[in-house]
C-alpha cells in the first residue's frame, strides 16, 4: 500500500512522527517538574537543569545538524536523531538519581538537536516549491497538537501512574518514526559537504547554550545577577566570533550568506514576533488560570486546547490560500487576527467565563496557522535545494532563541508588573479581591506586550514582496507519473 503513496506524504509522516514527539516531550516535563522535586528531594534550581540541560545540549548541535546531514546523508542523521532520542527517553524513565536524569536528557538533547531542521530540510526537499505550502501545513499538525495534549496527558499521567511514564510515553512514538524511516525513506546527502567547521562548531554551539541559560536565568533570577549578565555576555561575545569566522570561512557551517536573500532574512526576522508572541502567550495563559483562576492542570490542558482546535481549523486551507493570496497578505491577515486574539485577553478578569479565555486562544491558533505557513513557505522559497539543510538550521537556531526570548521576557515583565501593580494598590493590599485584580492587571500589561509583538510582526509582514517569493506561488507540474517508489533501505 505505501508504494502507491507519494513519496513527499512518506517523508511528511517520518517527520511529524519524530517531531511530534519531540514537542510532546518539552510540554508534558513541565507538568512532572513538582513531582521530581519530591521524588529526589530536589529544589528548583537542581530540577532546571532538566530543561536547561536539554536545551543546551540540543543548543549545540542545532547549528551542527546541516553539515551533518549533508556529510552523512539526511536519512542516516534522521535515523540517528531518533534512536538516539528514544533510547535516552527510556533511560530516562529507569533513572534511579536525579544526576542521572538529567544526563538522560542531556543525551536527549543531541537528537533534538538534530531532529528538527534535519526532517524540515527533508520535508522540504520532497516538497516541490509550489507545494511547501502543503509542507508548512503538515509541519503545524504536531506543533500545534502536542502543546495541547502534553500538559493534559503529563498531568494524568504524573496523578495516576508516575513520572517516569512522562518519558516511557516517547519510547512507543520513536520507535514507531524509526522503523518507519528505515523502510520508507531514502538517503540523500551533498556531493561536497565540505570540511568540518571547528571554529564555527564551537562559538556557534556555545554562543546558543549560553544566550539560551542566560535569558532562563534572567527570567528566573533577575537580570541583574553577576551569573546571568557573565552568560550573556559571554554569550554575545561568542555569537560575534561565531559571526566573523562563518563570513570568512570558505565552507562555513552555517552559511549566514544565506541572510543576503531578502525574504530570507525577512522570514528569519519575523520568526522573532512569531515565535516569541506565541510561547509567550502560552506560557502565560495556564499561569493565569491555574494560579489565579483556580483551574487544575488538566482543566488548563483542556482550555488551551483551543489554540490548537483553532489552528487545525485553518491549516486544511491555509495552503490553498497561499498560492491564491500570496505570502504577503495572509501574513499581515495572520498578524492582525493574532494581535487582536491577544488583545481580547485584557478583558479576562476575577469573574470573567472561561470562554472569555476559550476563543481568544481559538482565534489565536487560527492566526498562527495564517502566519506560520506562509513564513515557513515564503521563508524558503529562494533557497536552492543543496543550501536547503544549512539554511534549516539557521531557521531552527533562530526559531528557538526567539521562543526562549519570548518566554525569558514574558516572565521578567510579569514579575515586574506584579511587584509594581501591587504596591500602588497601598493600604488596600490587604483586601483579596484588590490584590487579584492588581495581579490580573498585571497579566493584562504583559499580554499587551505579546498584542504589541504581533503588531511589529505585522509592520514587518507588509514589507515582504510577493515577487520574492514566486517560486513558491506557482503550482508544481502534474503529470502521470509522480514519485510514489519507496526505496530500499
Amino acid at each position: 500500500m505505501l508504494r502507491r503513496v507519494p513519496y513527499k506524504w512518506l517523508v511528511a509522516t517520518a517527520f511529524v512522527f519524530g517531531l511530534f514527539m519531540e514537542i510532546l516531550d518539552m510540554t508534558v516535563l513541565n507538568t512532572a517538574l513538582p513531582a521530581l522535586g519530591e521524588r529526589f528531594d530536589a529544589g528548583t534550581e537542581a530540577l532546571q537543569w532538566l530543561v536547561t540541560g536539554y536545551l543546551v545540549s540540543m543548543a549545540v548541535f542545532i547549528p551542527a545538524s546541516g553539515w551533518v546531514a549533508d556529510r552523512f546523508g539526511s536519512k542516516r542523521t534522521f535515523v540517528f536523531a531518533l534512536a538516539v532520542f528514544t533510547a535516552a527517553s527510556a533511560w530516562a524513565g529507569f533513572a534511579g538519581s536525579l544526576g542521572e536524569l538529567i544526563t538522560a536528557r542531556v543525551v536527549q538533547g543531541v537528537g533534538g538537536g538534530l531532529l528538527t531542521p534535519v526532517g524540515t530540510a527533508m520535508l522540504f526537499r520532497a516538497f516541490p516549491p509550489g507545494e511547501r505550502a502543503q509542507a508548512s501545513a503538515v509541519l503545524s499538525i504536531p506543533t500545534s497538537i502536542a502543546p495541547a495534549f502534553g500538559p493534559v496527558l503529563g498531568g494524568w499521567m504524573v496523578d495516576t501512574l508516575s513520572w517516569r511514564w512522562i518519558f516511557f510515553l516517547k519510547v512507543p512514538i520513536g520507535v514507531l518514526a524509526l522503523l518507519f524511516t528505515m523502510a520508507v525513506i531514502r538517503e540523500e546527502r551533498a556531493e561536497r559537504p565540505g570540511r568540518f567547521d571547528l571554529a564555527g562548531f564551537l562559538t556557534g554551539g556555545a554562543a546558543l547554550a549560553l544566550l539560551l541559560v542566560g535569558l532562563d536565568g534572567g527570567a528566573r533570577s533577575g537580570w541583574t545577577s553577576s551569573r546571568v549578565l557573565v552568560q550573556l555576555g559571554a554569550g554575545l561575545a561568542l555569537a560575534a566570533a561565531f559571526v566573523v569566522a562563518e563570513l570568512r570561512s570558505a565552507e562555513p557551517m552555517i552559511d549566514l550568506r544565506l541572510l543576503r536573500n531578502r525574504l530570507f532574512r525577512t522570514g528569519n526576522l519575523l520568526m522573532l514576533p512569531t515565535s516569541g508572541a506565541l510561547m509567550g502567550a502560552l506560557f502565560l495563559v495556564p499561569l493565569l488560570l491555574q494560579q489565579q483562576m483556580g483551574i487544575d492542570a488538566t482543566g488548563s490542558g483542556l482550555v488551551t486546547m483551543f489554540q490548537a482546535l483553532g489552528m487545525a481549523a485553518l491549516m486544511p486551507i491555509a495552503g490553498h490560500l497561499y498560492t491564491r493570496l500570496g505570502p504577503r497578505r495572509m501574513l499581515a491577515t495572520g498578524f492582525v487576527i493574532t494581535a487582536a486574539s491577544l488583545a481580547a485577553l485584557l478583558a479576562v478578569n476575577p469573574g470573567t467565563t472561561l470562554w472569555a479565555v476559550r476563543i481568544p486562544l481559538f482565534t489565536l491558533g487560527a492566526g498562527m496557522a495564517l502566519t506560520v505557513i506562509p513564513l515557513q513557505t515564503a521563508t524558503f522559497a529562494g533557497v536552492s535545494t543543496a543550501a536547503t539543510a544549512r539554511a534549516s538550521s539557521l531557521f531552527s537556531t533562530t526559531r528557538q532563541v526567539a521562543g526562549a526570548a519570548g518566554v525569558a521576557v514574558v516572565v521578567t515583565l510579569l514579575t515586574e508588573r506584579t511587584e509594581t501593580r501591587l504596591v500602588d494598590l497601598g493600604t488596600r493590599a490587604a483586601e483579596a479581591a484588590s490584590r487579584s485584580e492588581a495581579i490580573f492587571a498585571a497579566y493584562h500589561d504583559v499580554f499587551l506586550f505579546t498584542t504589541a509583538l504581533a503588531v511589529l510582526g505585522l509592520l514587518v509582514a507588509l514589507r515582504v514582496r510577493d515577487a520574492d517569493a514566486a517560486a513558491s506561488l506557482r503550482p508544481a507540474p502534474t503529470t502521470a507519473t509522480e514519485d510514489t517508489r519507496v526505496a530500499t533501505p
